[in-house]
């Protein structure tokens, strides 16, 4: 278990993967936590070097009172490349998407590649309803409704049906998992404050942006956007919901497969 210490005192976990090839980070979306990209690891670990981190206010990071954002988490991430070997290709899902976005905007030096997936750039009119409203239950108390509302939007009806129990017993200790829930809310409430969409075409480093087709969550016109928005980006769909790189990993890790020796050649 492998510890970074934010310049403000917080203590940022990460592990690390693989012994050779590529430097890749993967940044887990709102969860915050990297487990959720156990599967994805388990793809590419052969090849790349990984580096899978927590979210500060989740995880098995340390849970300050905040304040938290997107900002701030980038440049946690661009503190903990710097410490541990310099520039790497970026991979954010979601909430990591807008974390990418921030680290090619705000520490370009760093990232070799962004792969961002099922991510917006500006939150719409629906997105903000419904971010309100996750926030709203958490701030009420309300950790086991906000954790069975979180499964119906991520996942899809079959992943539902099959992991049911394992589902059940996540919603049974969403009040601890989740704790505390101010700071939940408000690792919720930043991403109403991402809006970097105007200036996504100054990125010159490659990008690759991935939408889920059945992305009720984030839609894929919301990540679209993304793609339109920076000169040269890839754009590619992959099967699945909101939590694809969860239930499908091996869309996610064919894409990244498919791209990071692209990126090489294109840098190199």
């Amino acid at each position: 278990m492998a510890f970074f210490v934010a310049a403000d005192g917080c203590r940022i976990h990460y592990e690390t993967f693989g012994a050779k090839g590529p430097r890749l980070v993967l940044i887990p979306g709102l969860g915050g936590d990297g487990r959720f990209w156990s599967g994805v690891v388990r793809l590419l670990e052969a090849d790349y070097r990984l580096i899978v981190i927590d979210h500060r206010g989740a995880g098995r990071s340390d849970r300050p009172d905040g304040p938290y954002s997107v900002p701030l988490i980038a440049g946690d991430v661009a503190g903990l490349l710097a410490q541990t070997g310099g520039p790497a290709h970026i991979v954010g899902h979601s909430t990591g998407g807008a974390i990418a976005q921030r680290l090619a905007l705000d520490h370009a030096d760093l990232g070799l590649s962004y792969t961002i997936s099922s991510s917006w750039a500006r939150a719409d009119t629906r997105f903000r309803t419904l971010f309100t409203a996750r926030a709203e239950l958490l701030e009420a108390g309300m950790a086991e409704t906000y954790q069975r509302l979180t499964h119906v939007l991520c996942h899809e009806a079959s992943y539902l049906a099959m992991h049911a129990a394992e589902l059940e017993a996540a919603v049974a200790i969403a009040s601890r998992t989740l704790a505390p829930l101010n700071v939940a809310a408000s690792r919720l409430r930043m991403l109403l404050d991402h809006d970097c969409l105007d200036d996504l075409a100054g990125i010159a480093a490659p990008v690759q942006v991935i939408a889920a087709a059945g992305d009720v969550l984030t839609p894929p016109t919301l990540t679209q956007a993304i793609a339109d928005a920076i000169p040269g980006a890839r754009y590619a769909s992959v099967d699945g919901a909101h939590f694809h790189p969860l239930a499908r990993p091996e869309g996610i890790a064919a894409v990244i497969r498919r791209f990071i020796p692209e990126a090489e050649q294109q840098i190199s």
